[in-house]
């Protein structure tokens, strides 16, 4: 009898007979963690409302078992905390663990005090959690989406993301992305009034009145600030706007969707499961975005989008930049979750490179969806290597104006 890492208790039972119905044995006990702090520069500066970004920095996880299976992951890294909880917190746990265990897993980190802390926690168990997922996928030959329901779809489409504050440059950045085959849009704004109804304005001339249309606030608004610019931004029909509101808000939300015909969709209110089902709860979205690094696993945004399918709510997935480990990961997400039916979103065309052999291709407009073992794509050492960084930089702050910080809400 195998007893599970951590406890005496809560024995595995039926393991060994389940893993030879498939075929093999689904107990691959990870024995080593390596991880680096790698950044990848974007080709060009990235504006919204909450500062500048010059590159991204991610946290990269290769994890082996005792059979020899490697698995690898991949999360977000905006902040200290994740690389000090991995090395502190998620690696050490994670030892011992058989990569089928992820729900277990998930609730072990959180039971070693971060169930107090959340969001300090998600983030760095999210790498963790894929390369577990990863590894279990080479170990029973199956791409991810295939252990979790199937192929609904096999291209995922992609959504154009906008980032200039000069309106005639985002209008033409808008049309380089058209010209690629992409269909959907999204921009940032949450600058100022006039700047975010100029460029909403100038967008919807450019893109034409069919092209679904996405603006992105960011939390930058009041609740009295919302209102007006909604009214204002009416006739643009924007296919919903995100984040108005601070991300406590939710009451504020709620409200907003019932005095004004936008669409209100929600991203950073909506990290976690228990995040992502108060807000269906309270009625205070049309659609939510979802990120397994926020939300703490793919299990975790599996689960949170059922709760969201339950209430006839779509999907979509936010983008933080992904590599291509995790861009993959997201695909497999994409592919099998029926009311993951928006395009994603995605910020690939600006990263000057990648980390894998065979990063995930977009083909007028839409992503192909990668059907190799696990994620189905090989990162490569060398690369890693080549972007591994010390520190976090590049992320929040406008190196261009010291001394200015964002303030939630601004305006």
């Amino acid at each position: 009898m195998l007893v599970s890492p951590g406890t005496n208790e809560l024995p595995y039972t039926g393991c060994r007979s389940i893993g030879d119905t498939l075929g093999f044995s689904i107990l691959f006990y990870l024995i080593g963690v390596d991880h680096w702090l790698i950044r990848v520069p974007f080709k060009e500066d990235i504006l919204w409302g909450s500062g500048r970004r010059s590159g991204t920095t991610r946290l990269v996880v290769k994890i082996t078992t005792d059979t020899g299976i490697v698995g690898w992951g991949e999360t977000i890294s905006l902040i200290e905390p994740v690389r000090a909880v991995f090395s502190k917190v998620v690696a050490p746990l994670a030892i011992g663990y058989s990569v089928h265990a992820v729900e277990r897993f998930v609730r072990h980190v959180l039971g070693a005090g971060y169930y107090h802390h959340k969001r300090a926690a998600v983030m760095a168990i999210a790498a963790m959690e894929m390369a577990m997922w990863d590894a279990l996928g080479k170990a029973a030959n199956l791409p991810l989406y295939a252990l979790w329901g199937g192929l609904w779809r096999d291209r995922v489409a992609a959504c154009a993301y906008l980032f200039h504050r000069d309106p005639q440059k985002c209008s033409d950045k808008a049309q380089w992305f058209a010209d690629q085959g992409y269909r959907t849009f999204k921009v940032k704004i949450g600058f100022d009034e006039k700047t975010d109804l100029t460029l909403v304005a100038s967008l919807r001339k450019r893109l034409g009145d069919d092209a679904p249309l996405r603006a992105d606030v960011n939390g930058a608004w009041f609740p009295g600030t919302a209102r007006r610019l909604l009214r204002k931004m009416q006739d643009f029909d924007l296919a919903y706007v995100e984040q108005p509101l601070p991300v406590e808000d939710i009451a504020g939300h709620v409200s907003l969707r019932q005095i004004q015909d936008t669409p209100i969709a929600l991203d950073e209110s909506a990290y976690t499961l228990e995040d992502t089902y108060g807000i269906i709860h309270a009625g205070a979205a049309d659609v939510v975005l979802l990120d397994p690094h926020e939300a703490g696993g793919l299990w975790q945004t599996i689960k949170a989008a059922g709760i969201a399918e339950a209430a006839n709510i779509p999907v979509t997935l936010h983008s933080g930049a992904e590599l291509g480990i995790s861009q993959a990961a997201y695909l497999h997400l994409a592919s099998s979750i029926p009311n993951m039916c928006l395009a994603i979103d995605t910020e690939k065309v600006y990263l000057q490179g990648d980390i894998v052999r065979n990063p995930p291709e977009i083909i007028d407009g839409a992503f192909l969806v990668p059907d190799g073992p696990g994620l189905g794509v090989e990162p490569q050492i060398e690369k890693i290597r080549e972007f591994a960084v010390d520190a976090i930089e590049g992320a929040y702050l406008d190196a261009a104006n010291p001394g200015w910080f964002p303030i939630k809400p601004s305006f």
